[in-house]
């Protein structure tokens, strides 16, 4: 198997660089399919309190045969637990859920800037890992002012931020201010929830390299310097989705999904209005 790329974070730990998710898996069958992933090669797993689903991430780690060293576990703060106290406690359920002494990385899952509480959320964050419960932190769908804030206020940098990003959405300025910042970027619906897939020049950079769509889509993410994390409940697919480490696209294949895209992209919630309750 080719060994899997990993990317340093910014308070000294890697992460590898492509992952497997676990957003709609259903908790009853979670286990099952995060062990086919497991199975196949993964050993980063992607889950959040909002998923009800770290429960069967846990089962699967501990019945699984790969050492805890040798995995990374991400998982996220339900919205509904910004404030100090709550995160801490929230933090505790999601430790208990997974079975886990330490996690990999805790990311903030929305800012929810209408609720206000992000601040005290990642303040939070900070203090978990200098408990050593948690080895990395970082946000998600954290827009560039929510980033600048939090960083303001604190000093400490999130390790990672992960974001809505694909080709037809390809978030070059916010990818910017994370390159200044030393911020990883994690996509998720790295394949545009699956409609990205039907764009013609994507399926001839498939038939040129004697790879799928979805291979071209997430070897594209990993030539970024992005984290990519797709999900799947098929086996079949699960297998296809993790075999993109033999091939790389050249420049032609970049510039030609650079052209694809569109700042007008986005299929999920707007981090500045968004204010989902779970």
């Amino acid at each position: 198997m080719a060994q899997q790329p990993r990317l340093k974070l910014n308070d000294g730990t890697t992460i590898p660089q492509l992952g497997f998710g676990v957003w709609q898996v259903p908790p009853e069958t979670t286990a099952d399919i995060v062990g086919e992933a497991l199975r196949t090669g993964y050993v980063s797993i992607d889950t959040a309190e909002g998923y009800r689903n770290e429960r069967g991430v846990g089962d699967a780690v501990q019945n699984g045969d790969i050492g805890r060293d040798q995995l990374y576990i991400t998982s996220k703060l339900r919205n509904g637990a910004h404030g100090y106290d709550d995160a801490m406690r929230a933090f505790d359920q999601t430790m208990a859920e997974l079975q886990l002494d330490v996690l990999d990385l805790f990311l903030i899952h929305w800012p929810l800037p209408k609720q206000g509480k992000y601040l005290e959320a990642w303040k939070a964050l900070v203090e978990m890992q200098k408990s050593g419960r948690v080895r990395s932190i970082g946000v998600s769908n954290f827009n560039p002012d929510h980033l600048e804030r939090i960083i303001g206020e604190t000093g400490v940098v999130p390790a990672v931020n992960q974001i809505e990003l694909h080709p037809t959405f390809q978030q070059r300025a916010a990818r910017d201010f994370h390159a200044r910042h030393n911020i990883v970027i994690e996509s998720w619906s790295p394949l545009g929830q699956g409609q990205d897939l039907n764009d013609p020049g994507i399926a001839e950079i498939a038939r040129k390299h004697g790879k799928t769509p979805a291979q071209v889509i997430i070897r594209w993410h990993l030539d970024q310097g992005l984290v990519v994390i797709p999900k799947s409940v098929t086996p079949s697919r699960i297998r296809e989705n993790f075999a993109v480490l033999d091939f790389k696209l050249d420049a032609e294949d970049l510039q030609r999904i650079a052209a694809l895209d569109d700042p007008k992209g986005r299929i999920g919630s707007d981090p500045a209005v968004a204010d989902h309750r779970f």
